[in-house]
C-alpha cells in the first residue's frame, strides 16, 4: 500500500515520519515524494502537532536519495530528468515553510536526496552509524541551486568543495564535528528516545518564536542564490552522456567510463 511507503503516526503533538523502503535503503521514488508531500500538508493542518520528527525505518539507512532505478527508467527523457533536481529543491522549499520545528533521526546512511532531506530539517540528531554525503560525482548529476546554497550556508565552500569533489561520506563523528549533526548519541538505542526529548523540549516553547527563527534563517540563505536561471547548469549533467554511464555503471556495479560529455 502506498501508505506503507513512509509510515506516519502522532502521538502527544509529535508526528512521526518513518521512511519505510529498507530494501533500497529508503530510497525515493515517485509514490514516497507524492506521500511525504502529502503527509507534510496534513501535519501543517493539524494544530495539535507541535514538532515533527523523521526517521528511515529498518536500521539500514536513512534515505539514499532518488532511487536509481527511476533515473535509469526515464533517463532518454530529458524533461522527465529536469524534474528529478527541482524535486529536491521542493523537499527542502516544504522543508522551510512548515508550521512546525523539524527534527531529522538520522541512522545509517544519508545520501544524495536523503542528505539533502536531513540538512533541509530544522535539527539533526545522529547515532553512531549515520553517515553523511552527496556521491554524486560517480553518477554524473549535480543539485539544485537551492540546495548548494543550503549546504554554504551550513559548512562553508570550503567543507562543501570536499564533500562534493571527493564523494566521500562523512561519518558520524566528523560530521557532528562540522556542524551537520547538532547531536551525537552514544549507541543505536538511545537515538529515538532522544530525538523524542528534543522533540518535547521544542513543542514547550514559543511557536511564533520559533516561526520567525527559521523564516529569518531562511530569508538570509536567499541572499547566497544568483538571480540567473539554474536550469542551464542542471540540464547539462543530467542529459549527458556521462550521467547515462553513471547510472548504468551503478547498476551494473562496475567503474563509470567518464567521457566529460
Amino acid at each position: 500500500m502506498t501508505e506503507d511507503i513512509i509510515k506516519f503516526d502522532k502521538r502527544d503533538g509529535i508526528a512521526w515520519l518513518t521512511f519505510n523502503r529498507p530494501e533500497v535503503r529508503n530510497a525515493f521514488n515517485d509514490a514516497m515524494y507524492a506521500r511525504f508531500f502529502a503527509l507534510c500538508d496534513e501535519v501543517n493542518r493539524d494544530r495539535s502537532i507541535k514538532v515533527m520528527i523523521v526517521s528511515g525505518a529498518g536500521g539500514k539507512g536513512f534515505g539514499a536519495g532518488g532511487d536509481i532505478a527511476m533515473y535509469r527508467e526515464h533517463m532518454h527523457d530529458i524533461d522527465r530528468m529536469l524534474e528529478f533536481p527541482k524535486l529536491g529543491v521542493r523537499v527542502l522549499d516544504t522543508l522551510d515553510a512548515m508550521r512546525v520545528p523539524t527534527i531529522a533521526a538520522v541512522a545509517g546512511p544519508a545520501t544524495g536526496g536523503g542528505a539533502s532531506l536531513a540538512l533541509s530539517c530544522d535539527l539533526r540528531i545522529a547515532s553512531p552509524s549515520a553517515r553523511f554525503g552527496f556521491p554524486i560525482a560517480r553518477l554524473g548529476n549535480c543539485l539544485g541551486m537551492r540546495l548548494y546554497a543550503r549546504l554554504m550556508a551550513s559548512l562553508g565552500k570550503s567543507h562543501v568543495m570536499d564533500l562534493l569533489f571527493t564523494a566521500r561520506l562523512l561519518d558520524a563523528g566528523e560530521a557532528h564535528a562540522m556542524g551537520v549533526f547538532n547531536y551525537l548519541t552514544a549507541d543505536e538505542e538511545s537515538l529515538m528516545p532522544r530525538a523524542e526529548e528534543l522533540a518535547r523540549k521544542l513543542a514547550g516553547h514559543a511557536p511564533l518564536t520559533l516561526r520567525a527563527t527559521r523564516e529569518s534563517l531562511r530569508r538570509l540563505e536567499r541572499q547566497l542564490l544568483p538571480d540567473d536561471n539554474e536550469e542551464d547548469l542542471v540540464r547539462w549533467c543530467f542529459s549527458s552522456r556521462d550521467f547515462k554511464e553513471g547510472v548504468t555503471a551503478f547498476v551494473d556495479k562496475r567503474n563509470p567510463d567518464w567521457a566529460g560529455e
